[in-house]
């Protein structure tokens, strides 16, 4: 019999989620934990909505349905505050708390001063967590910390589990119903072939909670790859390695055996060093031939002092060779950027993506330099005294919480926005052949650009209008009011230029003119002073205030959900299913489309005056 014998799992959810589908969790950390345990107890439960803020109510629900005496909490750093408002609600029902996870792991003293808190679990969980399910808390467990004698006691540390093919697979049946979809069967889910990276970049906490690289066999991969491949269904497989290809040779015969078992119905992402790709060369057509669609490229700057001083092992030829390849083989490249070096200014920031797109990247992640608890850089920059806020709620990756050593968070803010707009330098909507596609991919454009913004809690809905406005001001200027590139093979004649204006609430306004010059298309830019008459009247106008209360009316959760469905959507087309009924008779989603409608429709009547 063990000591706890009716365990519930909560997987704290960030309190602001980045708006991207694979970013949703899948619970597989507590899943593992789950599995060590699911012949040792009596019950295994999980609190339905656990990703988003019904969480707080159904655990408490839950906690009133049935007993349970042990609460199992895992916590990111941005999800700390919501882990500790769930051990409230646990502890109030009378459970036993433990904590684990990166932010535990970093700092178990601030999680023990928690009232509600018993015990935290210091990295890899599974097997000091399954000795304190069965033997209650105790020194002779290694691995935890809890509070005793007045103070913190600390056990012997454990060491990482060696032999990873060891580890049960997750128990993906406790997972609760999600956007429809039962525990075992999400179209979206996660698979770890391996633990711990090879290298120690200094922003990195994965040495600290998992430490040096442990590949689990291919034979052992591919029978978890099985559970959930579903022929009928092809699903976003996100293989969430630190590292997929550090061992090419591994890499290589889970592809061999995917193939041979029919197991390809995946759209598989995957995020490795630009080096190991250029490495794994040899491999690429078999990579995409099980399903690899795109490929997170860790490029994180152009400086090669930068990337120095953050331990990024990273040749700027291997990256652009690593490109190249994906190209080759029709594998999406997206390269991940972190903006906000102490070292680095604006001027240099500026270069960012500037530098992207001369590497033939399609797509770009910009970040704010986050220094997550545990991380070399945590304490660089704590020395540096450049640590502006622990609130731990802003702790994702694109909330500025430091400031460099020439800009404060409302410029690296600023950067963050102009990065984005000037990566993409309108390059679908130059692609455009009438005004309503025009008028669409602005919109779209813009609204992608709010709901990043929107995961920073402090910025209100005007100042998301003023950071857009004014990175649309500075790409102009930087751009010397125009962009030309060659006309795409979709791009029809314009019998004249197209025109479209964006006014912002304080009068001031950018007009764009489409036209073609030779046989590239140009995008020419003029800012209109306010107070001044303007010279022409535009084809079409936005309020960009309007635009942005539109986009920030809708809940994240309800964007999440229309996101994923519509991920399930790109992955299966033509297939008329529930998932799409269910967007449609969402009403907030309605209320939303009524909103874009009467935008669209005002874009014309404006200029029409």
């Amino acid at each position: 019999m063990a000591y706890f014998n009716h365990l519930c799992f909560v997987e704290a959810p960030q309190t602001v989620i980045a708006p991207f589908p694979r970013f949703i969790t899948d619970c597989i950390g507590i899943c593992y934990l789950a599995a060590a345990v699911e012949h040792d107890v009596e019950s295994l439960v999980m609190p339905d909505n656990y990703y988003n803020d019904g969480i707080f109510e159904s655990l408490r629900t839950l906690l009133k349905k049935q007993p349970v005496d042990l609460v199992a909490i895992s916590s990111m750093t941005g999800a700390f505050n919501q882990a500790a408002r769930l051990a409230k609600i646990a502890k109030e029902a009378g459970a036993f708390v433990v904590m684990g996870g990166f932010h535990p792991t970093a700092l178990p003293e601030e999680v023990l001063k928690l009232s509600c808190v018993d015990v935290v679990v210091i990295g890899e969980g599974e097997e000091s967590f399954r000795e304190l399910v069965l033997k209650g808390p105790s020194r002779d467990i290694r691995g935890i910390a809890y509070r005793g004698g007045g103070g913190i006691i600390y056990t012997e540390p454990r060491t990482t589990i060696a032999d990873v093919d060891s580890i049960r697979f997750p128990l993906r049946t406790l997972r609760p119903n999600r956007y429809g979809e039962k525990g075992d069967a999400y179209s979206i889910d996660t698979i770890y072939t391996s633990r711990g990276c090879p290298w120690s970049c200094s922003f990195c906490a994965n040495d600290q909670m998992h430490k040096g690289w442990r590949g689990r066999s291919a034979e052992n991969v591919v029978e978890e790859i099985a559970l959930l491949h579903d022929p009928k269904n092809k699903k976003l497989l996100k293989i969430w390695d630190a590292n997929f290809l550090t061992n090419i040779k591994r890499a290589e015969r889970i592809c061999d055996l995917m193939i041979e078992r029919g197991l390809t119905n995946f759209r598989i992402v995957t995020e490795t060093r630009a080096k190991d790709l250029v490495r794994a060369e040899r491999i690429l057509g078999k990579l995409r031939r099980v399903g690899l669609s795109k490929v997170g490229l860790g490029i994180e700057s152009p400086n090669e002092a930068t990337l120095a001083l953050m331990n990024k092992k990273n040749s700027l030829n291997d990256v652009a060779r690593a490109i190249a390849l994906c190209r080759e083989h029709s594998i999406g490249a997206e390269g991940y950027f972190i903006i906000g070096h102490y070292t680095e200014n604006m001027k240099e920031t500026m270069v960012y993506p500037e530098f992207a797109r001369s590497l033939g990247l399609r797509q770009a992640l910009f970040m704010v330099m986050t220094p997550y608890p545990g991380t070399a850089i945590f304490n660089e920059y704590k020395s540096e005294g450049k640590i502006r806020s622990y609130d731990w709620d802003l702790y994702n990756n694109y909330c500025p919480v430091i400031e460099t050593r020439t800009m404060n968070g409302d410029t690296l803010v600023a950067m963050l926005a102009y990065c984005n707009i000037s990566f993409n330098r309108f390059r679908s909507i130059m692609k455009r052949n009438s005004k309503n596609a025009l008028l669409l991919n602005f919109m779209i454009d813009l609204f992608q650009l709010c709901f990043l913004l929107r995961v920073n809690k402090n910025i209100s809905t005007p100042q998301i209008a003023d950071l857009l406005f004014n990175a649309l001001q500075l790409l102009l200027d930087n751009e010397g009011g125009e962009i030309e590139q060659p006309a795409a093979s979709s791009c029809k004649r314009l019998p004249k230029p197209m025109t479209l204006r964006i006014r912002h609430s304080s009068g001031k306004s950018i007009t764009y003119s489409l036209h073609e010059r030779g046989a590239n298309r140009v995008m020419s830019m003029t800012a209109q002073q306010e107070g001044r008459e303007a010279t022409s009247t535009p084809d079409l106008e936005i309020s960009l205030d309007r635009l942005v209360e539109s986009a920030c009316s809708l809940s994240m959760d309800t964007l999440m959900s229309a996101l994923y469905r519509n991920e399930w959507l790109r992955n299966n087309p033509g297939r008329m299913t529930g998932q799409i009924i269910a967007i449609l008779a969402d009403p907030e989603i309605l209320r939303f489309g009524g909103k874009l409608a009467t935008l669209y429709l005002r874009a014309y009547l404006k200029s029409a005056r």
